[in-house]
């Protein structure tokens, strides 16, 4: 069989742990930062684990991890 191809766009969107977990970043911090709360900022920095149900959706576009 060949080789699987990744999707380009996932792998630069989201890393998978050591225990098969995937991480993505914290949305809503593109703009409008003014009127968000100072808790919200500070809870959405780095990257945080993906939903159960949203990991599986995105296995399929990164096979070999």
């Amino acid at each position: 069989m060949p080789k699987l191809k990744t999707k380009s766009g996932a792998k630069k969107r989201f890393k998978v742990t050591k225990s098969g977990k995937i991480m993505c970043a914290q949305a809503g911090k593109r703009h409008g930062m003014i009127k968000r709360t100072n808790k919200f900022i500070r809870n959405a920095r780095g990257m945080s684990v993906l939903a159960e149900p949203d990991q599986k959706i995105v296995k399929q576009f990164l096979p070999y991890n």
